[in-house]
């Protein structure tokens, strides 16, 4: 792992916000996440509500609906490549467009993320004077909860073009700052399969603390 040189801690209008919401929803049965109902409206608009404070702009990663992503009035952007090749593609594809040094990157089936994703990442990146910052939430890492400079596209792509996939193993070539969001694991519960679509909407509709999720988002 690389050290990386102390950066200046990024600020909301040098950040752009990402919504990944192109994969392939295969525990969903083949449907897309993003446009998924939950407790009344697609997930895609708790994932913009949440974001749109932190960020000076906004881009959405899709890959199908897109006549539908784009009614919210942000960018809405596709894989470079073909086939569905996980989260990368979209973060890359991210990189290429952003016209900020920073990218803000968020799951779309996650319906309650951080309110200061941003600003709690890029102390961290500040502090442990790392290239990225990712969330952990205790000893589980939330990778795709990540502040990502856009100088990094290259080598992602060439990580890609490998034919690597796999977002941590990316992480690992650079230097990596950790931002805990341990005093926080309902803002990581995410959307992986109906029957947990329908219990957070349920804990959601009761007023109650939405539980942590079973397990990570994985790209499918």
């Amino acid at each position: 792992m690389r050290r990386g040189v102390d950066p200046l801690e990024p600020s909301r209008q040098e950040v752009t916000g990402v919504v990944l919401a192109g994969g392939r929803g295969l525990r969903m049965g083949g449907r897309d996440k993003g446009l998924v109902g939950f407790a009344g409206r697609p997930l895609v608009e708790w994932v913009i509500e949440a974001l749109k404070p932190q960020v000076g702009s906004l881009v959405i990663s899709a890959n199908r609906n897109l006549e539908s992503y784009t009614r919210y009035g942000f960018q809405v952007i596709e894989d470079l490549e073909p086939g569905y090749q996980g989260p990368l593609a979209g973060i890359l594809s991210a990189l290429r467009v952003a016209r900020t040094e920073w990218v803000l990157t968020l799951p779309c089936d996650g319906p309650r993320p951080p309110p200061d994703l941003r600003e709690r990442l890029a102390e961290a990146l500040t502090s442990q004077g790392a290239e990225l910052a990712i969330a952990t939430e205790g000893s589980r890492r939330q990778p795709l909860h990540a502040l990502l400079p856009v100088r990094l596209a290259d080598s992602l792509a060439a990580f890609l073009g490998e034919g690597k996939r796999t977002v941590e193993q990316w992480y690992d070539r650079h230097s990596t700052a950790l931002a805990d969001f341990g005093d926080r694991p309902d803002c990581f519960a995410n959307l992986n399969s109906p029957d947990q679509a329908r219990s957070l909407e349920r804990s959601l509709l009761e007023g109650l603390q939405i539980p942590d999720a079973s397990s990570r988002l994985d790209g499918t």
